[in-house]
């Protein structure tokens, strides 16, 4: 087959300029924000029995600045979390149980300062 003249390569069409960069020393996946949680105020925590017919109820009081949807909302992420009842009475958030450190977790993750106190 000598007689054949070689047909040069047509030109792609699809050519990635992308393609020679290299990722070397670059991070895997994507990269994550970390913006640091501001300070939402200091939150006690108690633990109460008194008139509630000898049960214990763990009272979060202390919050400036949040209205009653946000708190609200909070209470339900401690029930959810906790496995409990509660409500939101007069500014306060009451879970039922000794639920201290669960929700001081929860309190701690949303930008509060969790404070133990009473019993």
């Amino acid at each position: 087959m000598a007689g054949k003249e070689q047909k040069p390569d047509p030109p792609n069409v699809f050519h990635n300029p992308f393609s020679a960069l290299r990722s070397h020393g670059l991070p895997h996946g994507k990269a994550e924000v970390t913006t640091p949680r501001k300070n939402r105020g200091r939150v006690e925590i108690r633990r109460q029995t008194a008139h509630r017919g000898g049960k214990t109820v763990t009272v979060i009081t202390g919050f400036v600045g949040i209205g009653l949807p946000e708190k609200e909302q909070l209470a339900k992420v401690m029930q959810k979390a906790c496995g409990t009842g509660g409500t939101v009475k007069d500014g306060r958030i009451e879970i039922q149980g000794d639920k201290r450190a669960e929700v001081a977790r929860i309190l701690a993750e949303s930008g509060f300062q969790p404070v133990f106190g009473g019993g």
